[in-house]
């Protein structure tokens, strides 16, 4: 079935073609005509089955077919989880769009909000943005979102894992209420089906393949261990199991900085990223980590927002979360995709409370074992290496003397100066 059957406008058919697309994949069959029609949508379908298209496409008709004679003002906002992805819709609008006269533009953190501020001045009809840089532009009023007829949550799962959640709430809060929805997600878990309940009118369901649920693809580990040793446990298993890209947890931006002072001190090359770090640091930091300089990173659950790297191989709880939705936003930052990966908790008997709470949460009993390989027994604290100096000692001893440690120098009476 070709694109033209759907009734697009002829420049955006072109504009199809032009990017080498003859036919659409399954979601953009379905989602295309039901979002052309006007309907709320949820759509459950995997990362590579064409799901930008199924939104993007329908946008583009809608607001070329309305764009002449009116002022340039954001008539569409999708909300993205990372700036990868803002990019990446961004370039699917300019491609599909490029015999249209509307523009886009890609709002996300890390950058220089002033480039954004002055193309938001110019005008656009497109808005593509992370939760949190979107804010910022809220703040500053430097956007004006009352006149979105479309809004489109990307990848809501991982906005939810990711811990946008309320970012989102608060800025979906502050739209029309009479707009068009069209929510897009790799599974529907109860969250989702909570969020779109708020957000979607009436919604026509649209899901593609099996729904996966993210936690099966990934392997929790569940290890008792008391507080004192649960640093000794980390490195056991960071150096016996040849750990790579390292996401660890903990509740405190002080127990963050405590953990990556003794991994380092250990050897292990590590950072730390919290609240108490300028946005500068945190964005080195995740960028050291993406690219494989840090073997390790140690967040806090708030810095975490919005930290979305490709191949983290484990995550591990060092503290077990306080609040049990939290866990699973945590262990979710690996095994993404089709991917799998492994989540370990380390739990001390005070801590037990908050994994029965996990437990219930996830529908599945949660066991702690004693860890194979690991001692339990408390290592002494490493010795601080020193540089040792390569200088000889300016102190000379006489020949055949000794000196008892700590012994005081005997009083030899004042020198008496040499008249010159």
């Amino acid at each position: 079935m070709p694109f033209k059957t759907f009734g697009l406008s002829d420049p955006l058919v072109q504009g199809i073609l032009a990017t080498g697309y003859t036919a659409p994949t399954e979601i953009q069959s379905q989602a295309i005509p039901a979002a052309i029609a006007g309907s709320d949508i949820i759509g459950c379908a995997q990362t590579g089955t064409g799901k930008t298209a199924a939104f993007v496409l329908p946008i583009l008709d809608r607001l070329s077919h309305e764009r002449a004679g009116r002022k340039r003002t954001v008539r569409s906002l999708i909300l993205t989880p990372t700036r990868e992805l803002a990019v990446q819709i961004e370039r699917s609008i300019l491609g599909y769009g490029r015999f249209t006269d509307l523009k886009a533009l890609a709002v996300y953190g890390g950058v220089s909000i002033n480039n954004q501020i002055q193309s938001l001045r110019r005008g656009v009809d497109i808005v593509v943005a992370t939760p949190g840089r979107l804010i910022d532009h809220i703040q500053r009023k430097t956007i004006e979102l009352n006149g979105i007829e479309v809004l489109v949550l990307d990848e809501a799962d991982r906005m939810l894992d990711m811990g946008f959640v309320h970012d989102v709430r608060r800025i979906v809060g502050g739209l029309p209420k009479k707009r068009q929805t069209l929510l897009f997600s790799a599974t529907i878990s109860p969250e989702i089906r909570t969020l779109a309940a708020d957000m979607l009118k009436s919604p026509k369901v649209i899901q593609i393949g099996r729904p996966r649920n993210p936690i099966d693809t990934i392997t929790q580990h569940i290890y008792a261990v008391e507080k004192a040793l649960k640093m000794d446990l980390l490195l056991h298993m960071i150096e016996d199991w040849r750990m790579f890209s390292v996401l660890v947890f903990s509740r405190t931006k002080y127990g963050a900085d405590k953990i990556s002072r003794r991994l380092k001190r250990a050897g292990v090359v590590a950072v730390s990223i919290h609240s108490g770090r300028t946005q500068n640091q945190r964005q080195a930091a995740l960028d050291g980590f993406r690219s494989g300089k840090y073997q390790v990173m140690v967040a806090t659950d708030i810095a975490a927002r919005g930290i979305d790297v490709e191949g983290i191989s484990h995550v591990i709880n060092y503290d077990v979360p306080t609040h049990a939705e939290d866990y699973v936003h945590r262990i979710g930052r690996t095994g993404r995709a089709e991917a799998t990966g492994d989540a370990i908790t380390l739990v001390s008997s005070e801590e037990e409370k908050y994994l029965r709470e996990v437990g219930k949460f996830i529908g599945r009993k949660l066991t702690a074992q004693k860890c194979k390989g690991f001692s339990y027994v408390k290592s002494p604290p490493p010795e601080p290496k020193t540089a040792k100096s390569s200088k000889p000692s300016r102190r000379k001893e006489l020949p055949g003397s000794t000196r008892i440690p700590g012994a005081k120098k005997s009083y030899r009476g004042r020198r008496k100066r040499r008249k010159s």
